[in-house]
């Protein structure tokens, strides 16, 4: 017997790319009382008054009006700038690697956008992201998505369990490939354009020239971790743990990489070679840690981990501490673990949930001189 899914109202963020296109296609094929929103978080007119968010609305019409739903837009900047874009300038300032994609989730699309779409009377929202969501045990879960190129839970980690419960996640089980197929097959506007990357505030233009528009650059010297000066670094917020481009050191041997920063003094130091040994680390502290689950977590439980996005999963220890923090004690060490990005645990397929890294520790003490 076929449901009857027309008394539910699914509110679908609709960015103007072919993922959230195919995603309101599916579930209007289901038969689902479906709205499509976009949403407006930053206002990205450059020099000449043309706006990229303009051509992507744009998409979202031609879309909506192709697969016969209605649509609206809804400007979140205000809320972006408060909770994501302060953020991002915040942790540049204190020499960290900030994750915006974890925040914006967190903060706009999954609690402001879900409180607007509740406000239209939706019963679930529904993005493009490539992730899957089961009831187990009377419980949402979230699972990675099937393409494991594509998998999105580690930029989803902060969700609750109340947000997780009002989303559906149609891509979850579909390979990128089919998806593409799928919007040609149903003749959707935006079938041929290509993925947006990056930060969406940052878009196509050049990273450094970006933020020093918002912080002031304060050059400084780039050291090994003995001392020797290998040149000048043009501000620390420029630079990552493991990097390797951008440096300007010449000469002969293995490439140099970033290794650390020292605010306080600002010098970025650097060291020869991809596997050089204070790339390492074998514990973190993370903090903000937040699980999808309602139920008590065990006060110490083995789980595997990622550091950053699209790395292989690591066995660790987590050992849950006062304040939302926890100590995670890795099974082997860890290249290029780096302060301000995601930890991101894991049990299997299940996204456990997850915090922010902190401070990287070896043999006990504190590594990469961020301070």
């Amino acid at each position: 017997m076929k449901m009857d899914n027309s008394k539910t109202r699914v509110v679908v963020g609709m960015s103007g790319g072919v993922d959230s296109s195919v995603t309101a296609y599916l579930l209007k094929e289901q038969g689902y009382d479906v709205i499509g929103i976009f949403m407006k978080n930053w206002d990205d007119t450059d020099e000449f008054g043309m706006c990229t968010a303009t051509e992507d609305y744009e998409d979202v019409i031609r879309v909506a009006n192709q697969i016969g739903i209605p649509y609206y837009a809804v400007n979140f900047e205000k809320e972006y700038w408060d909770k994501v874009f302060t953020y991002f300038l915040d942790e540049y300032k204190l020499g960290r690697t900030p994750n915006p994609d974890v925040m914006c989730n967190k903060e706009i699309k999954f609690k402001a956008f879900l409180e607007h779409a509740e406000s239209l009377g939706a019963d679930f929202v529904a993005t493009g992201h490539y992730a899957r969501v089961e009831t187990i045990d009377n419980e949402v879960k979230m699972l990675r998505g099937v393409d494991n190129n594509k998998d999105q839970t580690y930029f989803l980690n902060q969700l609750s369990q109340a947000q997780i419960s009002k989303v559906m996640f149609p891509l979850g089980g579909m390979e990128k490939p089919e998806v593409r197929r799928i919007a040609e097959e149903a003749g959707l506007a935006t079938a041929g354009k290509k993925d947006s990357t990056g930060i969406c505030f940052i878009g196509e233009r050049n990273f450094k020239q970006f933020l020093s528009e918002y912080l002031p650059a304060q050059p400084g010297e780039m050291k090994t971790l003995d001392g020797k000066v290998m040149g000048k670094h043009d501000g620390l917020m420029y630079h990552t743990i493991g990097q390797r481009h951008g440096l300007g050191i010449g000469g002969d041997g293995e490439p140099w990489f970033v290794v650390g920063k020292d605010l306080a003094n600002n010098v970025l130091f650097v060291e020869q070679g991809f596997h050089h040994d204070s790339l390492y680390s074998d514990s973190l502290v993370a903090t903000d840690m937040s699980f999808v689950s309602d139920r008590p977590m065990d006060a110490v439980f083995h789980c595997t981990a990622k550091f950053r996005y699209r790395q292989e999963d690591v066995g660790v220890t987590v050992h849950l501490l006062d304040g939302n923090k926890a100590n995670v004690v890795f099974d082997a060490p860890a290249r290029a673990v780096t302060p301000g990005q995601a930890l991101v645990l894991y049990d299997g397929d299940v996204c456990l949930g997850g915090g922010t890294i902190d401070e990287i520790y070896k043999q006990d003490a504190q590594l990469q001189y961020v301070g």
